[in-house]
């Protein structure tokens, strides 16, 4: 039988453990807050690659644009003349950023540096940059940063910090992280994408992934998290080859800037992140475990820059992708790839307008909203905040009732208020034999998703 000091010991032990996870909890609950306060933010994928927007010695490559060097295995000597014509003479941060916030998002996200290598910005750890390789000669990321603090938009930085295909040393392709090894050493990793790692240029391998992050990625990531004032968010992308020791030597960075909030992306599952990255779908409910999520998504097929690409989704869609991802819980990322000369394409600049315009009206029932607590709604999508004492529920209508009766499902609280978002029309509503009938005027305001405000007393 255990003493009664031993006993003591246990219980003290558990409760500082309960302390620290409560601690912690707070703690990535404050740096959190912004976040999920802001639901909608723009992806931008921009970088050498656009200039040949998916074409390679006049031949079409597959896949999306950003991955053309990989796609067509494409010689690091040839791949970097394309930089020669990079020169986006065009480029407005400004009106980059305005744009972004007109459409109702609160945070950017751009790539620092893709799979390619190449960094777009100054950086004293390899050539292959925007200021070093390309006539224009000048980091876009500065002004970006500035334009972001003058109009209160969050800025964050993609960065691939494994596979790259320029800089000597990165890796080429995901076998080695698919192959089910659990943590394999550097050693092992290093052997493995010598020989099996996807290279298809003898430029890429004359130095060991080992000597790429010591050299390459832990340098550009400091640059990043020092040169340009407070950063909201760093996105790691394709965890190729990493192992704990790469991990720790990059995620010990982060210590640079305390509030910054990382993805699920640097090294599985050691580094899970504060957040999960489903790319280009919307999870179902039952494949959500509690913790917080985004949606990263293409406004057509591509996600750098690709003229041949002209598929783009409808503003509908895409507002109700938006709708539907806030009512899990979730965030929602829209990319755009701009022009080699530094513009967003037209078809993104309609999407954004249409979007913006969708969000001035109706953007209370996206901003700082939590998941649904009704069931599945055949008309539309639900949102919720606490006021008070009070619930509000926003109900966003795709398929407006033809009776004009909206059946709410799962409401039997007392409704203090109901009205329309669109003008603050004051609605009628009445309990039914299965929830709550809002009476809703003959003709819906918005033909994509017109909102509902429902005040009922108490909590869900």
């Amino acid at each position: 039988m255990p003493s009664i000091a031993f006993a003591m010991i246990v219980v003290a032990s558990m409760t500082r453990a309960q302390g620290t996870d409560s601690a912690t909890r707070a703690q990535t609950a404050s740096k959190m807050a912004w976040w999920r306060e802001a639901r909608f933010g723009l992806f931008i994928h921009w970088g050498v690659y656009s200039v040949p927007g998916g074409v390679y010695d006049g031949h079409p490559i597959g896949h999306a644009g950003e991955w053309i060097m990989n796609r067509g295995k494409i010689p690091v000597a040839a791949y970097q003349q394309y930089a020669k014509q990079f020169n986006p003479v065009k480029y407005d941060p400004d009106a980059w950023v305005r744009m972004a916030r007109d459409a109702g998002m609160k945070y950017i996200v751009i790539t620092a540096k893709h799979h390619d290598g190449f960094a777009m910005f100054k950086t004293a750890s390899s050539g292959w940059n925007i200021v070093d390789a390309t006539p224009y000669g000048k980091d876009v990321l500065k002004p970006l940063a500035a334009a972001c603090r003058k109009y209160g938009v969050k800025l964050g930085f993609y960065y691939s910090q494994a596979q790259d295909w320029n800089n000597a040393g990165g890796a080429a392709s995901r076998k080695a992280t698919s192959e089910g090894w659990a943590n394999p050493d550097s050693a092992r990793i290093d052997a493995y994408t010598q020989t099996h790692g996807g290279h298809w240029d003898p430029a890429q391998t004359t130095r060991s992934m080992a000597d790429y992050i010591d050299q390459v990625a832990v340098p550009q990531v400091r640059e990043l998290l020092t040169n340009y004032g407070d950063v909201a968010v760093l996105w790691w992308d394709t965890p190729t080859g990493m192992t704990d020791e790469y991990a720790r030597k990059i995620h010990d960075l982060l210590a640079l800037q305390p509030n910054i909030i990382t993805n699920d992306r640097l090294e599985r599952p050691d580094y899970p992140g504060d957040f999960k990255t489903p790319e280009q779908k919307i999870p179902n409910p039952g494949e959500l475990d509690g913790k917080d999520w985004e949606t990263c998504m293409t406004m057509n097929g591509t996600w750098g820059y690709k003229p041949s690409d002209t598929h783009w989704k409808s503003s509908s869609t895409l507002i109700r992708n938006l709708v539907d991802i806030a009512s899990k819980g979730g965030n929602y990322l829209l990319n755009v790839g701009p022009t080699p000369e530094g513009e967003f394409p037209q078809g993104s600049i309609d999407i954004l307008k249409a979007m913006g315009a969708w969000m001035k009206v109706n953007g209370e029932a996206i901003y700082g909203t939590k998941a649904s607590p009704l069931g599945p709604l055949p008309w539309g999508r639900c949102t919720q905040k606490t006021e008070g004492d009070h619930t509000l529920l926003y109900l966003s209508v795709f398929d407006w009732p033809a009776d004009g009766n909206l059946l709410v499902p799962g409401v039997k609280g007392h409704v203090v208020a109901a009205r329309l978002l669109a003008g603050g029309t004051p609605l009628n509503t009445e309990p039914g034999t299965d929830g709550l009938l809002v009476h809703l005027p003959a003709a819906a305001p918005d033909t994509v998703a017109s909102v509902v405000r429902l005040t009922v007393q108490g909590a869900f």
